[in-house]
């Protein structure tokens, strides 16, 4: 940090390079894993052989938007990267608004992750024996007082420091990395002769007979749109940019490791679990019932082998938190500094040196998350407004990419990860591939059945922009009438 005071945000950089990284790695690797590639086969039929072409081609989007985060990283290292990234580049407004329903998602999903701990917990249990602690955990008021404190517990541990953010984070990620290769070391260690057999002693019947499976471009497209999401989360290191140790180096360095360990996870995951049960197998038992990488699997391993595999799905769940509590406060504390949002959320606890407001306020729209999922029953339109708010976000980082040499020249030449070319080409394919997968998540979105408009995740994202455009014009009409808004939005905050 520069010495002088009138150009500090009052953060400390004291997050190094493991730290970035398992914040980037921790807010991906949740339990999607366990779910996503098995239950595809209920929205795309005839997936069941191509899930892994899929994975891949949901991959390169995230890659390109991965590299105009890591460009942008390394040029303007600041505290909610993703909002000064778009607002430098583009303009206040789009800054703020796409990071607005990028917070608005992130909280919501936040709270939808809190309330999915305890089901993952039950069915720990319940392979343990438990059966009493397991009807327990499945009463309402224990489940929401058990996803409330989780949540409010990595509040806390988030206002406490840096410090104590690594000393959780660390070990929880070693721990969901080393559970989660029980699942890769079982998934090739069996085949499909052994799944066979082992269905046809348990009573559970035999391998369905291989269906046609014709695949065009557009289902492949649709997978690929839906697998997608589970590649969120690598911008939570941009947005921790005002903490991070050495920023030009780590944070590119830090969303590649992110990238590449949880890209390179998810196929050997998703591999293993195929080689040993049959995609024919996967796909007529995802049309009757949810469809888990655990219950795939408890069919061939014993049941501490299926209790290690729940508890990984948990503790993915658990890491979570701490981590995309960290990006979502650190998004409401950039805000704040650059005066688009009450000043107060820009308060920095004194002696933990944390925005304790931003943190607070955030963990107050989790538990909306919380209190909506457990009154509706519900959280899949929670996570379909969160893909809607992140391809909007990653595409306008794309787009930042290339506005920003003629917006702001200065800052631009602060890019040097890529060369000029290159940054254009990233840039470009990455917007329009973005582009086309949010085209293709709208309109099934739009398509889909639902009981009222507010279950379409489209209108209620578009109803979040409304009411951010709301709060920027009020807020940003004030600022004018203080400060050079021009000048302000030309030159980085304080950092």
């Amino acid at each position: 940090m520069t010495s002088d005071p009138a150009n500090r945000s009052g953060l400390t950089r004291t997050l190094g390079l493991a730290g970035l990284a398992a914040t980037g790695i921790c807010s991906m690797l949740g339990a999607a894993i366990n779910v996503m590639p098995f239950t595809l086969s209920r929205s795309v039929p005839g997936i069941g052989p191509h899930v892994l072409g899929a994975y891949a081609l949901a991959a390169v989007p995230a890659l390109l938007a991965a590299l105009a985060y890591a460009s942008l990283g390394a040029a303007m290292p600041r505290a909610g990267g993703s909002y000064v990234y778009a607002s430098r580049a583009l303009s206040p407004f789009w800054g703020f608004a796409a990071s607005f329903s990028q917070w608005f998602g992130l909280s919501i999903a936040i709270g939808v992750v809190s309330y999915l701990i305890v089901p993952f917990l039950r069915d720990f249990v319940l392979t343990l024996g438990m059966d009493g602690l397991a009807a327990l955990l499945e009463t309402g008021a224990v489940r929401l007082t058990i996803s409330l404190a989780f949540l409010w517990t990595f509040v806390l541990v988030n206002i406490r420091g840096l410090k104590l953010y690594e000393r959780t984070l660390l070990p929880m990620m070693a721990l969901m990395f080393l559970l989660g290769g029980v699942v890769i070391v079982a998934g090739f260690a069996f085949d499909h002769a052994d799944f066979a057999a082992a269905l046809g002693s348990t009573g559970g019947g035999a391998v369905p007979a291989t269906p046609e499976t014709p695949l065009g471009l557009v289902p492949l497209l649709a997978a690929s749109v839906l697998l997608f999401a589970t590649f969120i989360g690598f911008d939570s290191i941009a947005q921790a940019g005002g903490e991070a140790k050495n920023p030009r180096r780590n944070i590119p360095l830090a969303i590649g490791i992110a990238i590449v360990s949880v890209g390179g996870f998810y196929m050997l995951f998703t591999a293993a679990v195929f080689h040993a049960v049959p995609w024919q197998y996967v796909a007529a038992e995802a049309q009757v019932r949810d469809v888990t990488a655990p219950g795939l699997l408890g069919v061939l391993l014993p049941p501490v082998g299926t209790a290690a595999i729940v508890l990984a799905a948990a503790v993915a769940l658990i890491n979570d938190l701490p981590a995309m509590l960290l990006a979502v406060s650190r998004l409401m504390f950039a805000w704040a500094e650059d005066g688009v949002f009450p000043r107060s959320a820009a308060a920095i606890h004194p002696r933990f040196a944390t925005p304790w407001v931003a943190i607070l306020a955030s963990g107050g729209m989790a538990t909306v998350g919380i209190l909506g999922s457990h009154l509706a029953g519900d959280f899949f339109l929670g996570i379909d407004i969160l893909v809607t708010s992140m391809l909007v976000n990653f595409g306008l980082m794309c787009l930042s990419v290339l506005w920003l040499p003629r917006r702001n020249p200065a800052l631009a030449q602060r890019m040097t990860l890529l060369s000029p070319p290159v940054q254009r080409l990233v840039a470009g394919a990455g917007a329009a591939l973005l582009g086309l997968f949010l085209v293709l998540h709208t309109v099934r979105d739009l398509n889909s059945e639902v009981p009222a408009w507010y279950f379409h995740s489209t209108w209620v994202w578009l109803l979040v922009m409304g009411v951010a455009s709301s709060i920027f014009f009020t807020r940003y009409r004030r600022l004018r009438q203080r400060v050079d808004a021009e000048k302000l939005f030309s030159t980085l905050p304080p950092g």
